[in-house]
C-alpha cells in the first residue's frame, strides 16, 4: 500500500452504530505490492493504522500490511483516553469516535456496594475531561475510514517472513516470496512482532499467574450506564463498564478462566463481585473469551532503519485502560520523527522518538502493574488494602494524579 487510492473501489465508511461497526471490505484478490516506499508499517492495529494515517496525511509515501485476510471485530480495547483523543483531532478521528462512544466522566472501585475510591476526569485540563468507552472495533474502523479518506489502503494478507537492512533501507520478503524495498520500517505487528524478532531486539518481563476472563453482555437491572466500576469482594474483582449499544465489557481474573465464557459463568461473577444489593442480570453475552497478561517492554525502540510501536514495544496488564492508548500515542509521536527524518533531518530524531516514548512506557507498565497486585491481592489483606485506598484517595492531589495518569494527559 502506498499512499494512493486503492486499486479497488471498496471505501470503508465510518461505523453508523457503536454497537456494531461497519465490516470492512476486503478486495477480491490482494491488491500489489510496491517495488519501494519511504516506510513499511507492519501492522494494522491501532498503532499502525495511526501511524499510517499521521504519515498520509503529511504527504508521505507509506505502505501498510496486515498478515490478517481480514480485519478483527472483537473488542478488546474499550477505552480512549483523553490524551489519545487530542493527538487524533488533529488527524480528523476524535471527532468521530467521541460521537461513537459513551463518555464515562468517573472511574470507581467499591467493596461491592461501598464506595472506595471515586477518580472524577469532569475537571481536567481537557477537552475530553472523561474516559471514551468505545470498542476496539469500532476505533480501527474508523482510523481505516479517515485513512481510505486521504487516499491510503491496508493490503492483506502479507505475511513477513524476513528483514534485511543495510545503510540505505530494508529489504523486506513476505511468504510467498514477494520482496519491498522500504527506507523505514515500523513493527506495529503486536506482542510476537515479527519484525522485533528480526531485528533481534529483546522483550524483557513476564506473565502473571492468573488468567483473565473478559465478556461483553447486556445487562439489566442496577447497572450504571455511563460509569466504569472495578468491584472488590471477598471472592475476587470485576470490572464492569459500560459500551455502547446498551452493552457492559466484563473483566474478571479467575482460576482457570473458560475459552468462552457462558451467561452463567458471567452471572455467577457478578453475583459473587459485583453489587450485593439491587441484583444485576446478565441477559446475553455477545462476546467473551479469555486471556493471560504479560508485562514486557522492548530493549529499544530502534534498531537500525528498524522501530517498533505500540504492543511490539510493550505490553501490559489492561489495568487502567493504557495498551491501546499508549501504542496510538507511539504512533503519533513517530510520525512527527519519521516525517522529520524524511524531510532531510538528522536520524537523531528517531533516537528521541525511543528516549521519550520507553520511559512513559516503563512507567505505565509499574502503574499497571501496582494496580493489578493490588486488585488480585490475597483475600487475608483485602480489608486492609480498602481502609489503605481509602485513606490515601482522600487527599484531592493524590485523586488528581490518579486522573491525570489513568487519562494520559500526565504524558504531553
Amino acid at each position: 500500500m502506498t499512499s494512493q487510492p486503492p486499486t479497488t473501489p471498496a471505501t470503508p465508511a465510518i461505523p453508523t452504530t457503536p454497537a456494531t461497526p461497519q465490516p470492512f471490505p476486503q478486495p477480491s484478490s490482494p491488491p500489489r505490492l510496491p517495488a519501494t516506499t519511504d516506510v513499511l508499517v507492519v501492522g494494522a492495529g491501532p498503532a499502525g493504522l495511526t501511524l499510517a494515517l499521521a504519515l498520509v496525511a503529511q504527504g508521505r509515501d507509506v505502505t501498510v500490511v496486515d498478515a490478517h485476510a481480514a480485519a478483527e471485530h472483537t473488542s478488546r480495547a474499550a477505552v480512549v483516553h483523553a490524551r489519545t483523543l487530542e493527538v487524533l483531532a488533529p488527524l480528523g478521528v476524535a471527532g468521530a469516535l467521541v460521537e461513537l462512544g459513551i463518555q464515562s466522566p468517573t472511574f470507581t472501585i467499591r467493596d461491592r456496594d461501598r464506595v472506595v475510591v471515586r477518580i472524577d476526569f469532569e475537571g481536567l485540563p481537557t477537552d475530553y475531561p472523561y474516559s471514551l468507552m468505545v470498542s476496539q472495533a469500532t476505533t480501527e474502523a474508523t482510523l481505516s475510514a479517515r485513512l481510505t479518506e486521504l487516499g491510503g489502503t491496508v493490503l492483506r494478507p502479507y505475511s513477513v517472513t524476513a528483514l534485511d537492512q543495510d545503510a540505505d533501507g530494508v529489504t523486506v520478503t513476505f511468504e510467498h516470496g514477494e520482496q519491498v524495498r522500504a527506507a523505514w520500517v515500523v513493527g506495529a505487528d503486536g506482542m510476537h512482532s515479527t519484525v522485533r524478532e528480526q531485528a533481534g531486539i529483546g522483550f524483557q518481563g513476564g506473565t502473571y499467574g492468573e488468567s483473565f476472563v473478559l465478556a461483553d453482555v447486556r445487562l439489566g437491572g442496577a447497572v450504571s450506564a455511563d460509569e466504569v466500576i472495578l468491584y472488590f469482594a471477598p471472592a475476587g474483582l470485576v470490572v464492569v463498564a459500560p459500551l455502547p449499544g446498551g452493552r457492559h465489557r466484563v473483566v474478571a481474573p479467575v482460576a482457570d478462566a473458560p475459552h468462552e465464557p457462558s451467561l452463567a459463568f458471567v452471572q455467577e461473577l457478578i453475583d459473587e463481585r459485583g453489587p450485593s444489593t439491587g441484583r444485576v442480570v446478565v441477559e446475553e453475552v455477545v462476546w467473551g473469551s479469555r486471556f493471560r497478561v504479560h508485562h514486557r517492554v522492548a530493549d529499544t525502540y530502534r534498531a537500525g532503519r528498524i522501530l517498533l510501536a505500540g504492543d511490539a514495544a510493550h505490553v501490559h496488564s489492561p489495568a487502567g485502560g493504557q495498551g491501546m492508548n499508549a501504542g496510538i500515542l507511539d504512533a503519533v509521536a513517530l510520525a512527527d520523527a519519521l516525517g522529520s527524518v524524511l524531510d532531510g533531518g538528522a536520524t537523531s530524531a528517531l533516537d528521541a522518538y525511543g528516549a521519550t516514548r520507553r520511559p512513559i512506557a516503563e512507567q505505565i507498565v509499574r502503574l499497571a502493574d501496582r494496580m493489578t497486585r493490588v486488585a488480585t491481592i490475597t483475600p487475608a489483606l483485602r480489608p486492609l488494602r480498602n481502609v489503605v485506598l481509602r485513606t490515601i484517595t482522600r487527599i484531592p492531589a493524590v485523586r488528581r494524579d490518579l486522573a491525570l495518569r489513568l487519562s494520559g494527559l500526565t504524558y504531553r
